[in-house]
């Protein structure tokens, strides 16, 4: 898999957020931030299915759309790409990089060292 481009991201964040969406909806909900045409979101959304992020059912009038590849999918493997290819798989570096640069709160610390201490390692 590739990383999703800033249009694809826009438009897959709007499909995350339900279950199908009719195409006017998914324009609708873009045009906050995007003024795009219908035919520009009836395009990408064509071209994704093609690469199996999206999911289009043909089967009803008008077509319902929705995602193949889940949030969280995405998310994992945008993070294991940023570990791997940056920080060659040191999970350590990748830490250190983020709280070095970040200011966290006493909670935030304390929510971390529960996580560390209920991994199994």
């Amino acid at each position: 898999m590739k990383s999703l481009s800033d249009a694809e991201l826009l438009i897959m964040e709007v499909l995350w957020g339900g279950q199908t969406f009719l195409l006017g909806e998914v324009v609708e909900a873009l045009k906050i931030k995007k003024h795009w045409s219908r035919n520009t979101v009836h395009t990408y959304l064509t071209r994704m299915e093609k690469k199996n992020l999206v999911k289009i059912d043909r089967t009803h009038e008008p077509h319902r759309y929705c995602y193949v590849l889940s949030r969280n999918e995405y998310l994992q493997w945008e993070r294991n790409r940023l570990l791997n290819m940056v920080y060659q798989g040191s999970v350590t570096d990748l830490m250190s990089a983020f709280l070095k640069d970040s200011k966290i709160t006493p909670e935030e610390k304390a929510k971390l060292n529960q996580i560390l201490d209920e991994m199994e390692v």
